[in-house]
């Protein structure tokens, strides 16, 4: 049993390991963007459901770089303030499945062709809520939710943070995106290491054969390629692990056989997690969080299908033999890896010494310079 543990807690490590680095120096450019772009203010001019509105929406979820439950909470907040629901969902799903360091975490593990799909895929999910809600938009609904009594505080990560607003008052442009690059860390860190602990465990546990069973392999096309896409969704929101955390179990899933489009359905549903269908049901209250997740997760299914279904004709879809759970292929060893994430942690130290200095005090190439 000792030895399972450990096992177990050294997989989760290098996987983590692994792919350091891209968390990093995606965390450090999502606070680039953010110290450049004033989210709170474009915010504000959320209040209508047309193309310019939901493309804004869409690009500022990508540069807030938020864990699920923060985005939540930001996407809240606009929506009680006047913004409509198409953009507060798409503003909602960008800052959690369009970010720079999911890019980089889902290259390492699955290759250029998921991050493409998962981009691609982004969009036509966008697509399907925006129909979705337009042919269903119940106005009396989302009117007693804009009107719901304000939830209690979720504690951890469950709260908006305001990257600009703060940062702004910072002195320095490298200080504002270090106060940026640790707000980030500091939500999403505790998911990130769970998630890995998750997906370490699941794979080791859990046998090949009983996820070749639930993902119907052998089974007719069609109906393999609808029911992987909703078993993605489910599996993601009973497994408690959101934005990036994920990403590991997503390429265990797909070493175990399940589809192309399954993998991308599992990786954006961290936005219907239990814990989060809990704290929609707070915010809004019960019936418009019953709506706003039966959106969000019939979205996420239909763009697994469709992404499945374009990637498969263009070709685009890997073929042959699976590759093996990254358990057994993700070990501690000196190679490019070790390199980049020596990188990674020059930049941390970086960032640090700008945040952590007395705001008075200059940098030591500032005190040269002024003798």
């Amino acid at each position: 049993m000792l030895a399972l543990i450990a096992h177990i807690f050294y997989g989760a490590a290098a996987m983590l390991w692994e792919t350091l680095w891209a968390l990093v120096l995606g965390f450090a450019g999502s606070a680039v963007l953010q110290v450049f772009v004033r989210r709170e203010e474009m915010m504000r001019h959320f209040g209508r459901a047309d193309l310019r509105t939901v493309g804004l929406a869409t690009f500022l979820g990508a540069v807030s770089s938020s864990c699920s439950y923060a985005a939540a909470a930001a996407a809240r907040s606009a929506f009680k303030k006047g913004a409509h629901l198409i953009p507060t969902l798409a503003f909602m799903f960008a800052a959690t499945n369009l970010v720079l360091e999911l890019g980089g975490v889902l290259w390492i593990f699955l290759g250029w062709r998921f991050v493409l799909a998962e981009a691609v895929g982004a969009f036509v999910l966008i697509g399907f809520m925006w129909a979705l809600v337009a042919l269903t938009f119940p106005k009396k609904l989302m009117e007693q939710a804009r009107e719901h009594g304000e939830a209690e505080d979720e504690g951890c990560c469950h709260h908006e943070h305001h990257h600009g607003s703060e940062a702004a008052a910072q002195p320095g442009k490298l200080r504002q995106v270090a106060e940026a690059f640790f707000g980030d860390v500091a939500m999403m860190w505790k998911e990130i290491l769970i998630g890995f602990l998750v997906a370490a465990v699941l794979m080791e546990l859990v046998p090949a054969e009983a996820w070749k069973s639930l993902f119907l392999n052998g089974a007719p096309a069609p109906l393999r390629l609808v029911e992987n896409a909703v078993l993605g969704v489910v599996i993601a929101a009973v497994s408690f692990v959101c934005s990036v955390g994920n990403l590991p179990l997503a390429a265990g899933l797909w070493s175990s056989g399940i589809s192309f489009g399954g993998v991308i359905s599992f990786i954006y549903a961290d936005l219907v997690i239990i814990p989060l269908l809990l704290i929609y049901r707070k915010y809004y209250g019960l019936k418009p969080a019953a709506y706003i997740a039966a959106i969000l997760a019939g979205s996420m299914v239909l763009a697994g299908i469709v992404v499945d279904l374009l990637f498969t004709t263009l070709g685009l879809v890997p073929h042959g033999p699976r590759p093996p759970s990254p358990m057994t292929t993700t070990h501690f060893q000196w190679n490019y890896t070790t390199w980049l994430d020596f990188v990674a942690l020059l930049v941390l130290v970086i960032l640090a010494g700008a945040r952590w200095r007395p705001a008075g005090q200059p940098s030591s190439m500032h005190a040269e310079h002024s003798h």
